[in-house]
């Protein structure tokens, strides 16, 4: 996370995907292997793993960082270039990590209320405290909030929003096997005519199934329209980024509820 400091000098910290609890991970994984090569040589093989794989992630962070061209970055972007909305009436940004794509919707669309809603979980560097000095630094405290609650119960009324975007949250819910509820769930709280445009693992049949049948499940909930958009071709993501667990699968529901 970003020091007090840096929040006082204008940076907001909005994260990286890869942390560095990950990448220490597997660079003390290496490390053990190396000195395990002094006694039995076959362990050449594991540091030979690890010490890939640590490689890796820490050229993955640094593409996602804005030094590595921000892709990250360009990633939100992709939800907000998806919603066909106006910005007159409320918002919900679902799994909000630090903040980004709310704060990011709010200096957008000027006249919007957004309300950031995410869990914080211990498996993320994310936090409401953050978020609200993210809101801050942007200039845009005024109108966004946040408020901790699980993608699978949100705490607001059928059609509270007039619009709704998320960005790969919906496959890390834990408390709900059926990740298409959760998608349900989204849409309930956008009222009807209102907006939404949701990024995730849509391509990973493994949770969602086949495209085709997970539009038809939407369109059956009541939805006016619902379209898909396959992001993870996006020319601005590099092909080392591109592999299935990280951003290989990504794509975009949106629509009109």
């Amino acid at each position: 996370m970003a020091s007090m400091d840096e929040f006082t000098a204008g940076v907001p910290d909005y994260g990286n995907w890869v942390s560095l609890r990950l990448i220490f991970v597997f660079g003390v994984l290496a490390a053990v292997f190396l000195v395990l090569i002094y006694f039995f040589l076959v362990s050449l093989v594991g540091f030979t793993v690890f010490f890939v794989v640590f490689c890796y992630f820490v050229y993955a962070r640094f593409l996602f960082s804005a030094r590595g061209g921000d892709v990250q970055a360009k990633i939100q972007q992709l939800v907000l270039d998806r919603l066909d909305w106006d910005g007159n009436g409320k918002a919900v940004d679902i799994g909000c990590g630090n903040g980004p794509l709310a704060i990011r919707l709010a200096k957008l669309l000027q006249e919007a209320q957004v309300i950031g809603v995410d869990y914080w979980g211990r498996s993320w560097d994310y936090s409401k405290d953050v978020c609200e000095k993210n809101a801050e630094v942007e200039g845009v405290s005024d109108r966004v909030n946040f408020k901790k609650a699980s993608a699978s119960a949100l705490p607001f009324d059928d059609g509270f929003f007039d619009a709704a975007v998320s960005n790969l949250c919906f496959h890390e819910v834990s408390d709900t096997a059926d990740k298409r509820a959760v998608i349900k769930e989204a849409l309930r709280v956008v009222r009807k005519g209102g907006r939404f445009a949701f990024q995730d693992l849509f391509l990973e049949k493994r949770i969602y199934g086949e495209v085709d049948d997970l539009l038809k499940a939407i369109k059956s909930w009541d939805v006016e329209s619902v379209e898909f958009v396959d992001t993870s071709r996006s020319g601005f993501i590099p092909a080392s980024l591109r592999l299935p667990f990280m951003v290989g699968t990504i794509s975009i529901l949106y629509g009109k509820r």
